[in-house]
């Protein structure tokens, strides 16, 4: 499991991460809201545990951010403790909130709970041509070959496949897999398509996901 921190709090960061890494998490970190967006960004984390008061993005609009672009459990770690700061924190999107100071040993209790909810969201197997996408087991099989997909590549083609033969024009994908601020040159798209394509080509097996020059893409045989 891979778990993101973010304080700008340098010893509350280094405290939580050593804790996190000793019970056998992975730990990615941030120092400010703009670099937590980034490292969600690049390593879709399996929870966020996120500080309120921050310079530039506050954890609130972090955390607005996160939810609008996907499902990570959100665990705020904040000064503020009063009912009103609790009810804002939880309207952003948090799951949970933990007020400073706090015992380690409650973070992670709660860090345990909230990843125990995580449920597959279906159990429902999505197919197109010799593609299989089991949703519960995260499972992805090309002509029965199974292939190792990131968190990332699979909510791309698991977009995909929802929509099989249908041009998917770059705003629409932007939206669905990502749901983040990027700037309207951003290639971000083109290098997870060429990420994907190179995994479900590889033995020199025919293209799926096809280019749809100046609109976006389709999954076609």
């Amino acid at each position: 499991m891979r778990i993101l921190v973010v304080d700008d709090d340098p010893e509350i960061l280094s405290l939580v991460r050593r804790g996190l890494a000793y019970e056998g998490y992975t730990v990615d970190t941030a120092a400010d809201g703009e670099q937590a967006l980034a490292r969600a960004r690049e390593r879709e984390p399996d929870l966020v545990i996120l500080d309120v008061m921050m310079p530039g993005l506050d954890g609130l609009e972090v955390s607005r951010r996160l939810r609008h672009g996907g499902d990570v459990p959100i665990l705020m770690l904040t000064a503020r403790g009063t009912v009103a700061d609790k009810v804002a924190g939880l309207e952003s999107g948090a799951d949970d909130y933990l007020v400073k100071p706090f015992a380690l040993d409650e973070l992670l209790a709660r860090v345990k709970a909230l990843l125990r909810r995580r449920q597959p969201r279906e159990t429902e197997t999505l197919r197109f041509s010799d593609l299989t996408m089991d949703l519960a087991s995260r499972e992805v099989k090309r002509d029965s070959q199974p292939l190792e997909l990131t968190a990332q590549e699979f909510n791309l083609l698991e977009l995909f496949l929802r929509h099989p033969r249908q041009v998917l024009k770059r705003g629409f994908i932007y939206e669905r897999v990502w749901g983040y601020d990027f700037e309207g040159s951003s290639n971000v798209i083109e290098v997870y398509v060429r990420y994907l394509r190179s995994k479900l080509e590889a033995g020199a097996r025919p293209r799926l996901i096809h280019t749809v020059r100046g609109v976006g893409y389709v999954l076609r045989e």
